[in-house]
């Protein structure tokens, strides 16, 4: 069993990192041209992914998707989850949407009297 995983996590780690390496946006690759870090991971797959993994991809902080303003940011430029019941805009539509079941000559039987 150790056998095969000394010869599995490198190979799934050097295609993992060449696959990354590929679908990287020229601008976000440090260092080399993307083809000699392609290069690299082929020839030296251990070092080459490891290598690419650590210092050819510009890393982003996480949760740095979202749009400004959304459920899912809040202030500052920091952008995390946040729960419905802290969501002004959440509970601002609870509030209408109770004002419109609340509406005055609405018994809610839904028949004609």
């Amino acid at each position: 069993m150790l056998r095969v995983l000394m010869f599995l996590v490198p190979l799934a780690l050097s295609v993992y990192a060449f696959i990354d390496c590929i679908s990287t946006k020229d601008e976000d690759i440090r260092h080399m041209p993307k083809p000699l870090w392609a290069i690299l991971v082929l020839l030296f797959p251990l070092v080459g992914s490891i290598s690419w993994l650590i210092a050819g991809k510009k890393r982003h902080p996480a949760g740095a998707g979202g749009t400004i303003g959304s459920a899912w940011s809040r202030g500052g430029g920091r952008h995390q989850w946040v729960a419905p019941d802290d969501n002004p805009d959440f509970l601002k539509s609870l509030d209408e949407e109770k004002d419109k079941d609340d509406k005055p000559g609405d018994d809610g039987r839904g028949g004609s009297a």
